[in-house]
């Protein structure tokens, strides 16, 4: 709900200002020159900030004849008004060393005059200074608004120049060029909006009028001799040049007559005679807020400042193009569905923030109406009661700290009040970055509660996206394509990934079986070195079509061992049974990098039922140091003799810490998520100090220990799975 706010008050702000934003950036641009201009004209003097009046009056009033006025710019110009020798009026830039005239100031240039008036009023005198006022406060709100979101989208504040998914270049430059003209957008709107405060007397700025005794100045110095020697006068001596805005000088030798000082921060008034301070005013603080603001929104003080604020000038006018582009994207992004949701087979619902996401989902929606059938394409608040669904496909990113994205914030609440009246198969896609901490945790969160309807039946493990990665966008699409029994060609290419390479592989061993719901290991060497790990996945075709099969991979030997029961009738597990040793086959290795051994945890707990247990075999092979804990369930102790030996050798390595078999048919007749709850405090502990979970198997198996663990970190650990399953701490890979 908060990010709706910031989000849809950013957008309103925007819209609302963007004409008078674009004027008012444009000709910003355009002034933004004027002090650099300024800046290379030679009236400046090297090493100004160094010298004080004393130094300079006297010099001045030797050789100007009279001087009613000295004047000291933002570029440190310093500019006399007087008259010369012949009685004419005089304004010049002078050196105040010499009292040398430098140049003699113009007027603004009238393109200059004409870029000001339409920048400061739209040429509409008070009225147009008050809209321009109104700009500028909205940019203000422009920028609240925006850098809340950027912090919602970072994760918060220590996250928020931390790296950033590219999304598309709208989108990714919308947000890297707001954090870093952040600062002078801010100085821009916040600067505007208080000099037309100023302006419309909407801030108190009380006027200074210096308050003299004149009773009490003194007409006769005390040291006669040296009469107007200002070079004596302390307070001159300790001004310097660069700390005056201007010295109005005395009309006449009269003693009332008097020196007026405006300083950067006060007001002083010295006698003429003495050098006496008559009075000392600071300014008030609006009056220095005000100065401050000038220089800030002008850029008169420093040339650099300048440019910076022309950058971000153009910057407002990028940022009005891009946030109109994905706004537009977000509202392209509205499905327009050829059936109603009532007739569909195939529900595919999204949730995204950017609308990234549903690129993806509508591949998936297009491969289902191409092949005739029936699907409908929502987000995720749609969700409703579907009378026709069979299939439920759920592509979601997560957005905040582990939050949902606004289109799917209500999908929990519409779960629980609309439950399907039939069962349907459902499968789940996380969308996200591995930079961020809470890596599709809201996927997880979808995941899990839809574990828990009763309706709802897992079609495949849930999936993950790592920067939209085309490679793991088409396992998942291998992985559901082959449980739904159904063609779903959103093939790497078309996501503009790299051709499918397929790999030689040479049979070395096949134990086979004679029982038709058996297991046996077959071995295989691959041709071609590569590097493939344990969790890996083997694509075979057994039909030599685009049907894959896939299996986990375990690497024993350098060779490729998979772990794989009978079906009778199985396709693909009757393909590979028999094959014989020296047979070759064409095959594909599918990276799975979520599934790999984690070589720096403190501890890893494998979780395995039947040919689960494929990969396993592999990582225990492979580890040399990390406490390694394996829990696997068979039907019956037969089942689990293929691989006692191997494992009973690695414990006797080291290489396996401790082992525990559940047997659901015999003896005590367990599964293995209850030795799970038997160990939960175990568990726990290895959950909190950084230890890994690896759950691979049947789904409802999955779905079992899922739901174990949620109760062990509720109530042990005070925090959902999805925590740790979002920070890498809990990998599954079932079907």
């Amino acid at each position: 709900m908060t990010i709706s706010i910031w989000r849809y008050s950013h957008l309103a702000l925007a819209v609302s200002s963007f004409l008078l934003l674009t004027v008012a950036s444009i000709t910003g641009i355009i002034l933004a020159f004027e002090p650099v201009s300024q800046k290379i004209q030679p009236y400046r003097v090297d090493n100004v900030d160094q010298i004080t009046l004393a130094q300079t009056l006297p010099v001045l009033k030797k050789n100007v004849s009279e001087i009613s006025e000295l004047s000291v710019d933002a570029n440190q110009f310093v500019q006399i008004k007087g008259s010369d020798a012949d009685g004419k009026n005089l304004t010049a830039y002078v050196d105040p060393r010499t009292g040398k005239t430098l140049g003699i100031p113009t007027k603004q240039s009238e393109f200059f005059e004409w870029v000001t008036a339409l920048h400061r009023s739209l040429f509409l005198h008070e009225a147009g200074r008050f809209f321009i006022g109104l700009t500028a406060f909205l940019l203000l709100l422009i920028t609240v608004s925006g850098t809340m979101l950027i912090i919602q989208r970072q994760r918060g504040v220590k996250r928020f120049f931390t790296r950033i998914v590219r999304d598309n270049f709208a989108q990714y430059y919308h947000v890297v060029l707001g954090r870093l003209l952040l600062i002078p957008i801010f100085a821009i709107a916040l600067s505007g909006t208080y000099l037309s405060l100023a302006r419309f007397d909407l801030i108190g700025m009380t006027k200074i009028s210096p308050k003299i005794d004149f009773d009490a100045i003194q007409s006769k110095p005390q040291r006669p001799l040296r009469q107007r020697a200002l070079v004596d006068f302390a307070v001159f001596k300790q001004t310097k040049l660069t700390e005056v805005q201007s010295i109005e000088f005395p009309f006449s030798e009269d003693p009332e007559e008097y020196y007026t000082l405006k300083l950067k921060d006060r007001e002083l008034t010295v006698n003429q005679i003495t050098g006496d301070i008559l009075s000392e005013n600071r300014y008030p603080t609006a009056v220095l807020l005000t100065n401050l603001s000038l220089d800030l929104h002008t850029g008169r003080a420093s040339g650099l400042w300048a440019i910076i604020l022309a950058i971000a000038s153009g910057n407002i006018l990028f940022f009005i193009y891009s946030g109109f582009a994905i706004t537009w994207k977000r509202l392209a992004n509205r499905v327009k569905n050829k059936y109603a949701a009532d007739e569909c087979r195939f529900i595919i619902l999204v949730g995204s923030e950017n609308g990234s996401t549903y690129r993806f989902a509508q591949l998936i929606h297009q491969q289902l109406l191409k092949q005739g059938e029936k699907s409908f394409l929502t987000e995720l608040n749609n969700y409703a009661v579907f009378p026709k669904a069979e299939h439920l496909i759920v592509l979601t990113a997560t957005y905040g700290l582990g939050e949902a994205p606004t289109n799917a914030r209500r999908f929990a609440t519409l779960v629980d009040k609309y439950p399907q009246l039939q069962s349907v198969r459902y499968s789940v896609l996380g969308f996200g970055s591995r930079a961020y901490p809470d890596f599709c945790q809201f996927a997880f969160e979808v995941n899990q509660l839809l574990a828990r309807q009763s309706w709802a039946l897992p079609l495949v493990d849930i999936h993950t996206v790592n920067d939209r990665s085309p490679d793991e966008f088409n396992l998942w699409a291998e992985a559901w394509s082959q449980q739904a029994d159904r063609p779903m060609p959103v093939s790497a290419t078309l996501l503009t990934a790299p051709a499918t390479r397929f790999d030689t592989l040479t049979v070395t061993d096949n134990t086979r079986t004679a029982e038709p719901d058996g297991t046996f290991l077959i071995r295989m060497r691959s041709h071609r070195r590569r590097g493939v790990t344990s969790g890996d996945l083997l694509a075979i075709y057994p039909n030599n079509d685009h049907r894959e099969r896939l299996y986990s991979i375990g690497m024993l030997d350098n060779e490729v061992q998979l772990s794989v029961r009978l079906h009778p009738g199985g396709l693909g597990s009757g393909f590979l049974h028999e094959l014989t040793p020296g047979k070759t086959i064409q095959a594909r290795i599918v990276r799975n990098d979520h599934f790999h051994f984690p070589r720096k945890a403190p501890i890893v707990i494998m979780i395995a039922n039947g040919t689960g247990i494929a990969p396993f075999l592999g990582m225990i092979s492979q580890n040399k140091q990390i406490p390694c804990h394996l829990y696997c369930g068979f039907r019956q102790s037969s089942s689990f003799a293929v691989y006692r030996n191997f494992l009973e050798e690695s414990r006797s390595a080291d290489k396996l810490t401790n082992l525990h078999v559940a047997y659901s048919r015999e003896g005590e007749k367990q599964y293995v998520s209850d030795l799970l709850a038997r160990d939960a405090d175990f568990l726990a502990n290895a959950l909190m100090m950084k230890g890994v979970l690896m759950i691979c198997g049947s789904l409802a198996m999955q779905k079992d220990v899922i739901d174990l663990l949620e109760t062990i970190c509720q109530t042990k650990l005070g925090k959902p799975v999805s925590v740790y399953q979002s920070h890498s701490q809990i990998l599954m890979d079932c079907y």
